[in-house]
């Protein structure tokens, strides 16, 4: 297994490229603004076993984000339905079922509040696109320097172009040949903070 820790603004499909001719396999993505941790497996069993692992949500997956707008809860587990529009890579989110949308959980929890904007910690459950970006822009929190989803007025007060979104823990609840890795937490060195203005 090999993680690497993407730089915001590089594509997911670049590193996957560039890592392809040592064999390496891509287990999953972040989008492109996203910083912080990618795994890739180092052979076809390792790769089928990370997959499995992501799918059953044995793979714990923490965000730090950058969300605006004061929270009135410090922390709460978070359940809707989310639906792509495949022509629009645009998602929408409903409180209800709903055709063609998938279910998703999303957790955060407040670590530093800072008036317009605060500090969040995001656990992702199930990994839909766009999901943390979208459920939190629906529960009126959106991620800052989110051009898609997120607030427009305050992304322009604060000179910001690019989501400030990381990928920041990951812990694996691997088993069979990846078992050795059970339980440990990888960190990313990407802090989700406002730039210096």
């Amino acid at each position: 297994m090999l993680i690497a820790d993407k730089f915001p603004g590089v594509q997911s499909e670049a590193l996957f490229f560039a890592l392809r001719d040592n064999g390496i396999l891509p287990v999953h993505r972040l989008d492109r603004n996203t910083a912080g941790l990618l795994i890739f497996a180092k052979n076809p069993a390792a790769e089928q076993d990370l997959l499995r692992a992501f799918r059953e949500g044995r793979a714990e997956k923490i965000y730090q984000a950058i969300c605006f707008h004061p929270f009135q809860k410090q922390n709460e587990e978070l359940t809707a339905y989310l639906k792509k529009d495949e022509k629009t890579a645009h998602v929408t989110i409903f409180s209800k079922p709903t055709a063609g949308a998938s279910r998703i959980r999303t957790d955060y929890r407040v670590k530093e509040a800072h008036g317009e904007y605060s500090l969040v910690e995001i656990t992702l459950h199930t990994g839909k696109t766009h999901q943390i970006r979208a459920h939190m822009a629906y529960i009126g929190h959106p991620v800052a320097g989110d051009e898609k989803y997120g607030d427009r007025a305050l992304n322009k007060k604060y000179h910001l172009r690019r989501q400030l979104l990381v990928a920041k823990f990951l812990c694996l609840h691997t088993q069979g040949t990846l078992a050795y890795l059970a339980e440990k937490k990888f960190s990313s060195h990407f802090r989700a903070e406002m730039p210096n203005i």
